[in-house]
Order: C-alpha cells, then sequence, then structure tokens
C-alpha cells in the first residue's frame, strides 16, 4: 500500500503536469508533452528536496 507521501507526490506531479502542459500548448516547439513531463519532474524535485534528497 502507497504511503501517504507517495500519494502526495503523485497529486503534486498531476497537478504539475497538468500546469506544463497548459503553458506549454502555445509555445511552439515545446509542445503539451515536454511541458507535462518538465511539470511532474518540478513535483519530483519538490517532493526530494522537502525529503532532504537534494
Amino acid at each position: 500500500m502507497a504511503s501517504t507521501e507517495d500519494k502526495k507526490l503523485g497529486k503534486d506531479m498531476a497537478k504539475y503536469g497538468a500546469i506544463g502542459a497548459l503553458v506549454a500548448i502555445p509555445v511552439p516547439f515545446v509542445g503539451p508533452i515536454i511541458g507535462a513531463a518538465a511539470g511532474a519532474g518540478y513535483a519530483w524535485y519538490r517532493s526530494n528536496k522537502r525529503k532532504g534528497g537534494f
């Protein structure tokens, strides 16, 4: 069973991924897929920073 930290990370990745995709739609060479990946990566980075991983 997933811990509460894993659930929070999943929610944050979905939220920031959606925001990244929406922001990247009008940008010509980025596109929504790369924007979503960047947003999810940002959420993962923040999660590791909170845990003391960085």
